[in-house]
This record gives structure tokens, C-alpha cells and sequence, in this order.
């Protein structure tokens, strides 16, 4: 059924009547609220509402603007604690490669240290001069030299006894034996005469110490050079 408004206007002011009930409710709800702080409260709280939904909103919309940047931070800690953990490695190889190195080079040293010491006394030996014996008295701590002259010998303190029959050679040895870049500290401890195969000879004993000559001092070839 077809159902046709004669009077137009009528609707309008219904429309019309409804919106100012609606105005006239909601001033009297502000009419029926009397204590002013209930009103405080409510705007506050209301306030506080909105304040955390903005806070919230801008803090997520941060969020997500930096997310991209603290994944990116992550993946570069990642690395340097790849890095770090890698050079932490590479470091304990090097300290053992190190404390390897040193016992080798200290091992070392120490082989030729007798035979330097045999080697300068028979060159510093006169003629008509011989040893009876020849003692290591002390030995003192080997001592760590820098990398580039390697490390130091120990320091070896010996005697000599022997015999001469001129007691002119026995100076002569002494002499001989300062002027050693290997040998110092040559001290004569005493010397007498006495009787060795029905003759008189001058029976000496001297203290000295083995360390490391200087650089210029040392020479060295090719092994297949000294062996031939």
C-alpha cells in the first residue's frame, strides 16, 4: 500500500523535536550534577584517558618506526660478538704459540752453552798450560731477553783447575780468558807450586761466568756449510 504525507512540515518538526530533547536531556544531566569536584574528576579522568590513548598510539606508531633499526642493531651485535669470539680464539693460539716459541728458544740457548765454554777456555789456553778439571760452582735463573735478540742463556759460573809450568803463561791465561766476549767476572782463586811427575808446576784454579756474548760476536752458516 501506497501511503502519501499531506503534511510535510509535521515531520520536520518532530526531527526538530527529537534534537532539542536530546539537547534538553543532556543539559539536564548537567543540571542534575550539583558538587563541582564530581565534574573536576570527571574531566580528569577523562583527560588521563585520552592521554594514555594518545601515548599509546605515538608509542606504537615509534615502535614500529624503529623496529627496523633495532633489528638492525641486533644482527650487528650478532656479528661483533662473532668477531669478538673469533679474536678471543685467534689470541689463545697466539699465547700458546708464544709460550711454545719461548721454551724452544730457552732449550736452545742452552745447548751451546757448554761448548762455548769449552771452545773459549782451549783458545785462551798458553802452551805448556793444561786443565785438570773444569766445574760448574753456581748457576743463576735464565733471564728473558726481548723478542728480536731472542732469549738470554742462562748465566754459568764455573772453575778451572789446572796446570802450568810457567807461571808467566798462568797470567797470560787470565788475560786471555777476560778478553772472551763470553766469559767475565775471571777471578783467580789460587796458585801454588807443587810437584807433578817428579817437577815443580804452578797448580792454579780460576772462577768465571758464561753469558750471552754480543751480537756482533756471533756468527753463524749454513748446517751443510759446517759440516763440510
Amino acid at each position: 500500500m501506497i501511503e502519501i504525507n499531506l503534511r510535510p512540515g509535521q515531520k520536520r518538526k518532530r526531527a526538530g523535536i527529537q534534537l532539542g530533547g536530546a539537547f534538553a536531556g543532556l543539559r539536564n544531566l548537567g543540571s542534575g550534577v550539583k558538587d563541582p569536584l564530581l565534574l573536576a574528576a570527571a574531566a580528569a579522568v577523562i583527560g588521563v584517558v585520552g592521554w594514555l590513548g594518545w601515548t599509546w598510539v605515538s608509542t606504537a606508531a615509534q615502535f614500529r618506526t624503529l623496529e627496523p633499526q633495532l633489528e638492525s642493531v641486533r644482527e650487528e651485535n650478532r656479528r661483533f660478538q662473532n668477531i669478538i669470539a673469533q679474536k678471543r680464539r685467534e689470541e689463545t693460539i697466539r699465547d700458546s704459540l708464544v709460550s711454545q716459541i719461548q721454551v724452544i728458544r730457552q732449550v736452545d740457548s742452552d745447548r751451546y752453552v757448554w761448548p762455548h765454554v769449552l771452545d773459549e777456555v782451549a783458545k785462551a789456553l798458553p802452551p805448556y798450560t793444561w786443565l785438570v778439571d773444569l766445574s760448574t760452582l753456581a748457576t743463576r735463573g735464565a733471564a728473558a731477553d726481548s723478542l728480536d735478540e731472542g732469549i738470554t742463556p742462562r748465566h754459568v759460573q764455573f772453575q778451572i783447575n789446572g796446570r802450568t809450568v810457567d807461571i808467566q803463561a798462568y797470567t797470560r791465561f787470565l788475560r786471555q780468558l777476560e778478553a772472551s766476549p763470553w766469559i767475565h767476572n775471571v777471578s783467580p782463586v789460587s796458585a801454588q807450586t807443587v810437584v807433578d811427575q817428579d817437577r815443580p808446576v804452578t797448580a792454579f784454579a780460576i772462577r768465571a761466568s758464561f753469558s750471552r756474548a754480543d751480537s756482533a760476536y756471533i756468527q753463524t752458516v749454513p748446517l751443510s756449510q759446517s759440516v763440510r
